[in-house]
C-alpha cells in the first residue's frame, strides 16, 4: 500500500509533504505532485500537511479519484525510479485549469497593544 496524490493539488502544488516526506518519495511534476508508490514508506507524514486534502491512503482514494492511483503510479515507469520527463502524466495535461481550495487554516495573534475578547471563548458564570 501507499499514498496517493489525487485531483485537487492539481495547480496548487504546495509543498508542504515535499518537505515532511521522510524518503523523498513525492516529486513536482508541471502542474501536480506525484508520489512513488515503490519509494513510499507509509509513515502518514504528508497527508496531514496538505492544505488542499489531497492525498490518500491507497485503500482510502474515494471512488472519484480511484484513477489517481493508476497516475501517480505510471508517472514513475517501471514501477519506480527517475520520474517522466517533460512535464505531466497525460491524465493531468487535459485537465482544464483547476482553481484552488486550500483548507481554512486559522491563525492569530495578539499584541500588546490590542485588547483581547476573552469573553467570547470564557464567558462568565
Amino acid at each position: 500500500m501507499t499514498y496517493v496524490i489525487a485531483q485537487p493539488c492539481v495547480d496548487v502544488m504546495d509543498l508542504a509533504c515535499v518537505a515532511e516526506c521522510p524518503v523523498d518519495c513525492i516529486v513536482a511534476g508541471g502542474r501536480t505532485l506525484y508520489i512513488d508508490p515503490v519509494a513510499c514508506v507509509d509513515c502518514h507524514a504528508c497527508e496531514p500537511v496538505c492544505p488542499v486534502e489531497a492525498i490518500f491512503y491507497e485503500a482510502d482514494v474515494p471512488a472519484e479519484y480511484a484513477h489517481w492511483t493508476a497516475v501517480n503510479a505510471e508517472f514513475f515507469p517501471g514501477g519506480g525510479g527517475p520520474a517522466l520527463t517533460g512535464g505531466d502524466h497525460p491524465v493531468v495535461a487535459a485537465l482544464p485549469p483547476q482553481s484552488a481550495h486550500k483548507k481554512e487554516i486559522s491563525l492569530f495573534g495578539i499584541g500588546k497593544e490590542d485588547p483581547a475578547i476573552v469573553d467570547v471563548w470564557f464567558p462568565a458564570p
